[in-house]
């Protein structure tokens, strides 16, 4: 059963900084996409970023681009979000993914559709 154990939320100040990591068991994710959303109340899911299978390549919204970077460790089978000059705008609930295909992408996928497993949820909260 595949399992994942999602960290590193909590309640930051404007500017700020939170680093997210999320641990998966049960199977191993080295040749797959792995991926951050996020989800504000009252609206939908949203991407935030995506790493390929090698780490060559990652993907980010336009809201966070220079500001997070995504990572992983394929040894440890995790893959973590380094959020900087954080913004009240990024409160969210951010949940980690990850594609199940395998394929190699030529645009890393960004579609919540794209995208089979799911983290739990950890809370990111930035007051101003």
């Amino acid at each position: 059963q595949v399992q994942f154990v999602e960290s590193g939320g909590g309640l930051v100040q404007a500017g700020g900084s939170l680093r997210l990591s999320c641990a998966a068991s049960g199977r191993t994710f080295s040749s797959n996409v792995m991926g951050w959303f996020r989800q504000a109340p009252g609206k939908e899911r949203e991407f935030v970023a995506a790493i390929s299978r090698n780490s060559v390549r990652t993907n980010y919204a336009d809201s966070v681009k220079g500001r997070f970077t995504i990572s992983r460790d394929n040894a440890k089978n995790t893959v973590y979000l380094q959020m900087n000059s954080l913004k009240p705008e990024d409160t969210a609930l951010y949940y980690c993914a990850v594609e199940n295909r395998g394929y190699y992408y030529t645009s890393l996928p960004r579609l919540v559709s794209d995208y089979y497993y799911w983290g739990q949820g950890t809370q990111v909260t930035v007051s101003s």
